[in-house]
């Protein structure tokens, strides 16, 4: 069963506080007698005692869940949107609630699996990002290392250039996509789909291709 807004938004402030040290501990006083505090009771996320509100070890997976989701659509917007610093914060918080469990990881894949969120807080790691690290020195390479004729599927795109990530994703370079190298010089030319698209080094630098064996 989907969370409430609400309810994500304590998870989230519970796991940080917990995980991180960070202050902000929900006051039980004004919590207490929240729809969204009997929605969490119900579904085994918290312990409620006289004195506070605690994460129970499922809560603690489920509270982890939701701060990756904010954090990856922070790095979105900063990233990719361009969103102003100023209103990264709120638009995210919106925006997290919208993603469906799983979807994060293709978000997370598409901007090359960040390590921090744009205001420095760490973003915890997914199933993506564990399977990224174990395979891929063996079977993902920078277009711009392939040789010619040589094929595979776009793992991820990482760049921290938004003007250059949007030109990618324009001429469709998304994860999952076919990708042969048809020339490396004097640009490298390579096809996706039916169409063919010449870019210098430094965009060929920023295309992982999952290598074809």
């Amino acid at each position: 069963m989907k969370l409430s807004d609400r309810a994500e938004e304590i998870l989230e402030t519970l796991w940080a506080d917990t995980k991180e040290g960070r202050k902000g501990s929900l006051d039980l006083s004004v919590s207490r007698g929240e729809a969204a505090i009997d929605e969490l009771l119900k579904s085994s996320y918290i312990h409620l005692t006289d004195e506070k509100i605690s994460l129970t070890e499922k809560g603690a997976r489920e509270g982890e869940l939701v701060v990756r989701r904010h954090r990856l659509a922070e790095r979105l917007f900063a990233d990719v949107l361009d969103i102003k610093e100023k209103d990264i914060h709120a638009v995210s918080c919106q925006f997290e609630h919208l993603l469906h469990k799983g979807i994060e990881n293709n978000i997370c894949v598409l901007l090359g699996h960040p390590k921090f969120c744009p205001h420095g807080s760490p973003i915890p790691s997914g199933e993506c990002c564990r399977k990224f690290e174990k395979h891929a020195g063996k079977v993902i390479s920078p277009l711009s290392s392939l040789e010619k004729k040589e094929k595979g599927k776009v793992a991820y795109i990482h760049t921290k250039d938004p003007k250059k990530l949007q030109k990618l994703l324009a001429m469709g370079v998304l994860p999952g996509m076919s990708v042969s190298i048809l020339q490396k010089f004097p640009s490298y030319v390579f096809q996706i789909g039916q169409s063919q698209f010449a870019v210098d080094k430094d965009l060929a630098d920023g295309i992982y291709i999952r290598i074809e064996r």
